[in-house]
């Protein structure tokens, strides 16, 4: 499956200090990606190849809690060579690998 969405970057708002970004797949499509058929993975993580401009890696995207949401971290690495900032627009493509 493949998925593709524009969105925005947020930091995680826990800890004042964190340098934790991410951005969060549309419900919609979280839903979309709830019903494939996959093993358990820890904290409910679905494994992905991300695509944002130039930059392409594998990770895991993790439920949002109490929604059909999902949360994609963003390395520093890609946040520097996409030039994403905390509140700015992204565009996203996900190949979801597990299913």
């Amino acid at each position: 499956m493949i998925i593709e969405f524009d969105s925005d970057v947020f930091r995680w708002a826990a800890r004042e200090d964190s340098s934790w970004f991410f951005t969060a797949v549309p419900p919609e499509l979280g839903a979309e990606i709830r019903e494939i058929p996959r093993p358990y993975r820890g904290f409910g993580s679905v494994r992905v190849r991300a695509h944002i401009g130039g930059s392409e890696w594998t990770t895991s995207i993790f439920p949002l809690a109490q929604t059909d949401s999902y949360v994609l971290p963003l390395k520093k690495a890609v946040r520097d060579a996409e030039q994403l900032v905390d509140g700015g627009p992204v565009t996203v493509r996900l190949e979801v690998l597990d299913g």
